[in-house]
């Protein structure tokens, strides 16, 4: 059985990554930055081989499957399955208002996510179910070819506990990834090797959008983690 590459990625920076709001099925515009790393991003990609686009019906992801699918024969799948978490009464709330607002909540998402359920939402579980169908149903509907799949943040974290063999109970270990980070992976004889996670690194720091906010350092600090040089990732250029 011939190989399977999938590219899993996430969408350019919108106006919710900027302004940190809660954007979860919000359908957010891409930023001025966001726009600039769509085109980082696909002149990443113009040599790799894509027989395949699927994007979130968001206008987040569609754009930037379209800067990638820019030049080539391929009309953008749509699948209304690579949604981001609903994120209930979350939606368009400013982050530093959750803690006070759902502080419950908002510890469990913090602290145990595989456990959170969002506020007339959905559940991580139930996020992880869907983006674990929609992908099976994916990847053995284009067995052999090489697949693009942009969706959102969180889905891709919580997909990739299944993508690594991990028990959902360990989503807190999968680090969060920068807009248009790039996920490459492996499907062969029936199991997953995810090649490349979370490279970013033709963003560079000037456009990163996490690499500036706060958040982000403190997550890595919870983690033991105290430094990442994100232009410094694993590329995988034997893949492009």
């Amino acid at each position: 059985m011939s190989k399977t590459v999938v590219y899993l990625i996430r969408h350019a920076e919108a106006e919710g990554n900027f302004i940190r709001r809660f954007h979860g099925i919000t359908d957010s515009d891409v930023t001025e930055k966001g726009k600039l790393q769509a085109q980082k991003l696909a002149e990443r990609l113009k040599n790799v081989h894509f027989d395949v686009i699927y994007s979130s019906p968001l206008k987040r992801a569609f754009y930037t499957a379209s800067k990638i699918a820019e030049g080539r024969d391929i009309n953008i799948i749509v699948r209304e399955d690579l949604i981001e978490i609903n994120g209930g009464e979350w939606e368009d709330r400013c982050w530093d208002e959750l803690p006070l607002l759902y502080p419950t909540e908002y510890e469990m998402w913090e602290k145990m996510p595989h456990k959170h359920c969002m506020p007339n939402g959905e559940s991580m579980y139930e996020l992880f179910l869907r983006a674990k169908s929609a992908f099976e149903d994916i990847v053995k509907s284009n067995v052999g070819k090489r697949i693009c799949i942009v969706t959102h943040g969180t889905l891709i974290r919580a997909l990739l506990t299944y993508i690594k063999g991990y028990e959902f109970e360990r989503l807190n270990e999968i680090l969060w990834q920068d807009n248009t980070a790039i996920n490459i992976i492996e499907y062969k004889e029936g199991k997953y090797h995810l090649v490349v996670e979370g490279d970013w690194s033709h963003l560079g720091k000037e456009l990163s959008t996490i690499a500036y906010q706060d958040w982000w350092q403190q997550f890595l600090k919870e983690r033991g983690i105290e430094k990442q040089d994100i232009t410094i990732i694993e590329r995988g250029e034997s893949y492009e």
